[in-house]
């Protein structure tokens, strides 16, 4: 394909492509899959080689959120049967922390539920931070507290903070449809207070929540404009108990496409599977290490995700190497010049929602079907349609009885 070839000319060179470029990778048949696949792994092996950055998440507070975000199990009004806990002790998160850079994660995404922290939530979070640190000094620590007030990213960055993530999720145009209680401003406002203050940003997106081609191009450039080091791209996991239990609308070979658009839209930048990844890749993960450089390793927030020794064996069986702390993730210029853009007209965001926590596989784990009156793939030839019982709701870790590991 003519377009395959334009597309990875233009990602060695760092050159965005056109709207309609990115929009026709999307549009590609499942029989050119494979092709999109192998072109859009030229440009992730030019800028990352065959490294992979394992990152951990660490739940520090589950449940209970004031915000209406359709898609979370943590909503305002969610009926998911998941963990509810308030905040975890500085030396609980250390504990859970350790456990993911035991198997080998480079990063820690510290994350907690609700609209954003106050400062005495800042001041828990610099303590959990410092704990976090002194016992792995060379582990980056990335924060996910939701918006950001005036003055809290710096405090964040002043306590050993590397990162902020915070999602735009989905297009500016659509995100009245997912959410009430903020807007899309509001959350590319905390990206920017957190690259002002000198945090490496990190935001993604959801896909899957119904959207069109068109709102997936349209948030991907959007944070391109946005200019962050690293973009998590979540796959929806249709929460029962959630308004989109019911949105089953991606196959592997969708998931793959979206994964190739990103790549080539933000060539040189970290691009991170997140959530989801299990549920939709299903056994074309592999796949997708052609085309995202990041991971996260084990558990969600609040679903369970592969074992972290399989993700392991994963990216080893697939030829790739796990990315070390003496390495740097970024190419130098990106690296090396804060707010490097990802093309020649901006950039994309750093860290990402949907962060996993890597533990053991916990006895006699608890399973929850979610979407029990699935829709149909939305693609044809996709094949067996969705798979409600590969989604687990998490019961271990931290917050429980069973302690996390990778």
């Amino acid at each position: 394909m003519d377009l395959l070839k334009t597309l990875v000319d233009k990602g060695l060179r760092r050159e965005l492509p056109t709207r309609e470029e990115a929009l026709a990778v999307l549009a590609a048949s499942d029989d050119e899959v494979l092709d999109v696949v192998a072109a859009a792994s030229k440009v992730r092996t030019h800028w990352f080689g065959r490294r992979v950055k394992l990152n951990y998440l660490v739940n520090l507070k589950s449940g209970l959120c004031p915000e209406d975000c359709s898609y979370c199990s943590q909503r305002l009004g969610s009926k998911a049967e998941i963990l509810k806990y308030t905040w975890l002790k500085p030396d609980e998160a250390a504990a859970a922390a350790k456990a993911g850079v035991s198997g080998g994660a480079k990063r820690v995404c510290l994350v907690a539920s609700g609209r954003g922290p106050t400062d005495r939530d800042v001041e828990r979070v610099s303590q959990t931070i410092e704990a976090i640190k002194q016992e792995n000094g060379d582990v980056e620590i990335c924060a996910c507290l939701g918006l950001l007030s005036d003055g809290q990213a710096d405090k964040l960055r002043a306590a050993g903070a590397d990162a902020y993530n915070h999602n735009l999720n989905t297009s500016e145009s659509t995100y009245g449809d997912i959410c009430t209680t903020h807007d899309f401003s509001d959350r590319v406002s905390t990206v920017q207070q957190a690259q002002a203050a000198g945090l490496s940003a990190c935001s993604g997106l959801i896909a899957g929540m119904g959207e069109s081609d068109e709102d997936l191009v349209d948030v991907v450039y959007a944070l391109r404009d946005l200019d962050p080091d690293s973009v998590p791209v979540n796959f929806l996991i249709p929460f029962e108990g959630t308004p989109l239990a019911k949105e089953w609308n991606l196959t592997p070979q969708r998931c793959l496409r979206i994964l190739a658009m990103v790549r080539f839209v933000c060539p040189d930048v970290e691009v991170r599977i997140a959530g989801g990844r299990e549920v939709h890749l299903r056994s074309m993960q592999p796949l997708a290490l052609h085309l995202a450089n990041s991971i996260f390793l084990g558990d969600y927030l609040t679903s369970e995700g592969q074992a972290g020794q399989a993700d392991l064996a994963m990216i080893a069986d697939a030829g790739f190497t796990v990315e070390g702390t003496d390495q740097v993730t970024l190419p130098e210029h990106r690296a090396d010049v804060a707010g490097a853009g990802c093309g020649s007209g901006g950039g994309c965001a750093p860290c990402g929602g949907g962060e996993a926590e890597a533990d053991e596989p916990a006895p006699e784990p608890v399973a929850a079907s979610v979407g029990a009156a699935a829709v149909g793939p939305s693609r044809a030839g996709s094949g067996d349609g969705p798979r409600p019982e590969l989604v687990a709701v998490r019961r271990r870790g931290a917050g429980t009885d069973l302690p996390p590991n990778a």
